[in-house]
């Protein structure tokens, strides 16, 4: 057990080299990136609406097809089955999804800085926590939207979740959920920050094992 525990020390306290560091400044640099590009689309085509409405999802806001006519369409649609209008400010992840990003971008400059393994496994854990979490986030966000529907609404439709990834129909609307560019910066990330330990997999604390 002891050995085992002394194994684990020295490996979290390899030395990162200078490959790995240059891995982490360019992670970092995509995540910065990423905060300011278009993470997810979502696409609302129906005979009414043969062009499509289009709403696009940032770290920070939503942004609307059309010069912003498409989101008063959609909530015009919301309002007819009961659903609850989309509106930036009831978006809190939005307040706090770019912060997150900032102190990750700051924590991954640190780690190619002083450069220790450490920083690599911490970043990676960190990092797929938010991931996950901010999934699950979006995922329950849709979920409420589709089943907290206003009974008293002029159209009656079952509950039921817009996709987070694909297409299905609602209603006579075919609705499509892609990701978007920010969300492909965004996953350049994790790879890169993994790309960074193994680089340096072999290094040790006095040098090169």
């Amino acid at each position: 057990m002891r050995q085992a525990l002394r194994t684990e020390a020295r490996f979290l306290q390899r030395p990162l080299n200078l490959a790995s560091r240059a891995l982490l400044i360019l992670g970092a640099a995509c995540l910065f990136v990423s905060a300011f590009m278009p993470l997810w689309k979502i696409r609302l085509v129906a005979p009414q609406y043969q062009e499509g409405l289009e709403l696009r999802i940032f770290s920070h806001k939503l942004e609307a097809g059309n010069n912003g006519q498409d989101l008063v369409e959609i909530n015009n649609l919301n309002h007819y089955i009961g659903m609850q209008p989309l509106n930036q400010a009831n978006f809190v992840e939005m307040k706090w999804v770019p912060f997150s990003l900032g102190i990750f971008v700051l924590l991954t400059l640190r780690a190619a800085v002083f450069g220790r393994m450490s920083q690599i496994v911490d970043l990676a854990v960190l990092f797929i926590y938010f991931g996950a979490f901010s999934i699950g986030s979006f995922y329950y966000r849709l979920y409420s939207y589709g089943h907290d529907l206003d009974p008293r609404a002029p159209m009656t439709i079952e509950p039921f979740t817009p996709t987070l990834l694909g297409t299905n129909q609602i209603a006579n609307f075919t609705q499509t959920s892609l990701p978007l560019s920010g969300s492909f910066w965004m996953l350049a990330f994790p790879l890169l920050v993994l790309a960074a330990g193994w680089v340096s997999r072999r290094e040790s604390v006095g040098g090169p094992e």
